[in-house]
């Protein structure tokens, strides 16, 4: 015979099994539960994976959640990791709330490296046409030989980790679950499919169809709304472009320069500095090599020696060397950070040919060109340029000036002129001999 404590045990331990029966039919039954009609994103990602595609990245993920959104869609067309923790991303995705699938596209664009474990990382994956997924190796450009635990784990995809894939191979090899040529086409070819989150499955609900007969079509049935980068994370993800900040900063120093021997702060100073404190930005968050930038650095300098000295010599080959060789190797062997073959050639070629003729010829009137107004003009002799009757044109130390002289002692082109007196920028010429002589004449012959 039960007592009433073992009454009461037996039937708090019925109640519990009711409960967690209960429970258990509760979870069953929402296992898979409805996306709803609240909103889908469309996050577009492209270029590098660098700190303003992954705060973006974080940023979309956490709003959707906050939101309650149907669904958070990235367009990629992207490539490796730069300064950005790949794993942080990834497990933000697995661990969503919200569903997420990724389209990569358009044709001819891809994702590669960082983006394409990302893409894998989604519930839902689908590649455009012409597109293309993978390698997924090197996921981080800044180390190409460092393998993060999320790559060990995706050993089993097999050939994408080192291969690029069409998105009707990665179909067939069951790595993606779709092929759609268009954003649009992918968000309505979700409807009644089931993504996985963080809380359980979900049946996608997102389009309908519309229309009857030939008028029928399907679209979306809740809003669509875009998201990129806004105008200052646009502005530091071109900065952050590899071959944008090696461009920045050659063009910087060459301005620099320029602006050095124009012995004055104007425009070009202003701009070189300006290129320069934009290259130091893009740097920040690339593997730039130390001893590559002292190269470049040194290079400048090397041109400018032969600058100075106003023709060709073995400075110029050795700071053109520099300038060569401080370009291939800035990023320190990241190989999928070095700038094009033809960057290159363009940048070094532009900056020899800027150094060697334009900045030549600009140093050469610049400090051949005497102060206009001194005194020590006076006596100089030189040669007339154009006959001078009453005006013309002579040249002294090397400079072209207009110059006046007494109508009873024209001068023809081609005599010898002395400067015996200045007046703004025309100069009092007489003929060499014959002339009078000024009391000011420095040569000391009477």
């Amino acid at each position: 015979m039960r007592t009433p404590h073992a009454r009461l045990r037996a039937v708090a331990v019925a109640a519990l099994v009711l409960a967690a029966l209960g429970s258990w039919a509760g979870i069953a039954g929402s296992a898979t539960r409805g996306s709803g009609r609240n909103g889908i994103v469309i996050v577009q990602v492209n270029g590098l994976l660098d700190p303003p595609n992954a705060a973006l990245i974080t940023k979309s993920l956490r709003d959707a959640a906050r939101h309650h959104l149907s669904l958070v869609a990235f367009q990629l067309d992207a490539s490796g990791a730069v300064d950005v923790n790949t794993a942080a991303l990834v497990r933000s995705i697995r661990e969503s709330p919200v569903p997420v699938a990724v389209w990569v596209g358009p044709s001819g664009g891809g994702a590669r490296g960082a983006s394409a474990l990302l893409a894998l990382a989604a519930s839902y994956v689908a590649v455009a046409p012409g597109a293309h997924l993978g390698p997924v190796l090197p996921v981080d450009f800044e180390h190409p030989h460092r393998l993060s635990p999320d790559t060990k784990a995706a050993r089993d995809l097999g050939p994408i980790l080192r291969h690029r894939l069409s998105g009707k191979t990665a179909l067939a090899d069951k790595i993606i679950d779709g092929t759609e040529p268009t954003v649009g086409e992918f968000i309505v070819g979700l409807n009644g499919r089931v993504l996985h989150t963080v809380l359980g499955d979900v049946r996608m609900s997102t389009s309908t169809v519309v229309g009857v007969g030939s008028n029928r079509r399907t679209q979306t049935n809740q809003a669509v709304g875009f998201r990129k980068l806004d105008l200052t994370q646009q502005l530091a993800h071109t900065l952050g472009a590899p071959w944008v900040a090696y461009f920045l900063f050659v063009v910087g120093l060459a301005l620099m320069v320029l602006e050095f021997y124009t012995a004055s702060v104007g425009i070009a100073g202003a701009v070189g500095a300006l290129a320069l404190v934009g290259a130091c930005f893009g740097f920040s968050h690339l593997p730039v090599a130390p001893w590559a930038i002292a190269l470049l650095v040194f290079g400048m300098f090397g041109l400018a020696i032969d600058l100075q000295a106003g023709g060709l010599g073995p400075w110029t080959f050795i700071g053109g060397g520099s300038l060569i060789a401080g370009s291939v190797w800035l990023y320190n062997g990241a190989t999928a950070l070095d700038p094009s073959w033809w960057i290159v050639v363009l940048v070094c070629g532009a900056t020899l040919l800027f150094v060697l003729s334009g900045m030549t010829a600009m140093v050469r009137s610049r400090f051949s060109t005497p102060t206009i107004g001194r005194e020590e003009l006076i006596g100089e002799v030189g040669v007339a340029e154009v006959g001078v009757d009453p005006d013309g044109v002579v040249r002294v130390r090397d400079a072209l000036w207009r110059a006046r002289t007494n109508r009873a002692t024209p001068i023809g082109a081609g005599d010898g002129v002395r400067v015996v007196a200045v007046e703004g920028i025309v100069l009092e010429v007489e003929p060499e001999t014959g002339g009078a002589r000024d009391y000011r004449d420095r040569s000391g012959r009477h």
